[in-house]
């Protein structure tokens, strides 16, 4: 990637995170760690990589994303904003009465959301069915499913490699979110599900192991996903839950935590 497009990428995921932070600061609570972990992803996706209009979202043709992660919407919902699904104004009204914007994925409230989210470890069953459902409809359009290191303790998440292994989806690339944490302790204290790589190249994936906020290794990943045949591609984003943002980079109590407002003050001090 040339340094004119990874300036600008940085400076999307400047802003990404700017209205995260202020959504949350503006609701006081919410899922921090986990929208902050996958947020260079989705600048990635939204901006290099996927086939999206924003005035026209339910166009067949349009590339999908599932974030099987549901409790991460808020992070989605910076980046809808972003592209145009709708005015930045609405992020303001996160999770409050007669909101368009749940704290969790909802596709029949929010314009841009492919599928509902939240009961962990379904999201991946059904980005399997939307690859299923596109291929038999012979379309070109990709299915990317966002899934937690903590949600791939569900025994559906491992059903659904592997069905999407065994019938060759190479139009779904499953993403990792690899932080280490998950609601109440570090995840593999709780069960673990490492090593990931391993595991879902016998799935029969291909797989791309990955910094989660080097945008130069997600270009690649992504690049190398689109010319694999025959196989569905897993690519494995290590990240830091909490990124960006020292009051709650890295610590446990950040899957859902309070916002005040020196918290607010201290992270746009961090990003100028």
């Amino acid at each position: 990637m040339d340094e004119r497009n990874l300036a600008e990428l940085k400076t999307l995921s400047k802003e990404a995170r700017k209205l995260f932070i202020e959504m949350m600061a503006n609701l006081g609570v919410g899922h921090i760690g986990g929208s902050l972990s996958i947020i260079d992803a989705l600048v990635y996706l939204y901006y290099r990589e996927m086939r999206v209009r924003p005035q026209e979202p339910r166009w067949e043709d349009r590339d999908r994303l599932v974030i099987s992660k549901g409790h991460a919407g808020p992070a989605l919902y910076a980046l809808l904003a972003m592209k145009g699904f709708f005015d930045k104004k609405e992020l303001m009204t996160l999770n409050k009465l007669g909101t368009h914007l749940p704290s969790h994925c909802d596709m029949k409230l929010t314009t841009g959301i492919d599928m509902t989210a939240g009961s962990l470890g379904q999201g991946l069953s059904a980005a399997v069915g939307m690859a299923i459902a596109l291929r038999m409809q012979k379309k070109d359009s990709r299915v990317y499913c966002i899934v937690g290191d903590g949600e791939a303790q569900e025994g559906q998440i491992w059903e659904a490699l592997m069905y999407a292994g065994s019938q060759q989806l190479d139009n779904l690339v499953v993403i990792i979110d690899d932080n280490g944490m998950q609601i109440d302790n570090y995840t593999d204290a709780l069960n673990a599900v490492r090593p990931f790589d391993k595991r879902l190249a016998a799935f029969g994936f291909e797989v791309i192991n990955v910094d989660g906020h080097d945008f130069n290794q997600l270009d690649n990943a992504f690049y190398k996903a689109k010319t694999i045949k025959k196989r569905p591609t897993a690519v494995i984003m290590s990240t830091v839950k909490g990124k960006g943002f020292s009051f709650c980079e890295g610590k446990l109590s950040n899957h859902n935590m309070k916002v005040s407002a020196d918290d607010l003050a201290s992270a746009l001090k961090e990003l100028a």
